[in-house]
């Protein structure tokens, strides 16, 4: 069983950053993919980003793509992302996943957290 709470959502203006944060509970998170989704108001849950367990590959939704970084630190059970150049079109629920598969959590995480609001004003 995996805990996720995430944090760092709030209102910023277009192409300002944003970094997001992840804390986990439990003895093996090094053993778990992790990524982050969005929800944006009226629109289907989407894959952002992932980073593989031992931190060392990662992949990006086109979308965002040179704009998000995302990060762990297995010491201290986190995942972040980094958001910069942040666009209107970025405004959503951001959503903290974990999974034992890293090949396929682009579909969808076995644990979630509750989720943090982003909001980006033109």
């Amino acid at each position: 069983q995996v805990q996720l709470v995430e944090s760092g959502g709030e209102l910023v203006q277009a192409g300002g950053s944003l970094r997001l944060s992840c804390a986990a509970s439990g003895r093996t998170f090094s053993a778990y993919a992790m990524g982050w989704f969005r929800r944006a108001p009226g629109k289907e849950r989407e894959f952002v980003a992932t980073i593989s367990g031992n931190g060392v590959s990662t992949y990006y939704a086109d979308s965002v793509q040179g704009r998000f970084t995302i990060s762990r630190d297995n010491a201290k059970n986190t995942v972040s992302l980094q958001m910069n150049s942040l666009k209107p079109e970025d405004t959503a629920v951001y959503y903290c996943g974990a999974s034992r598969r890293y090949s396929s959590i682009r579909l969808g995480a076995d644990y979630w957290g509750q989720g943090t609001q982003v909001t980006v004003s033109p």
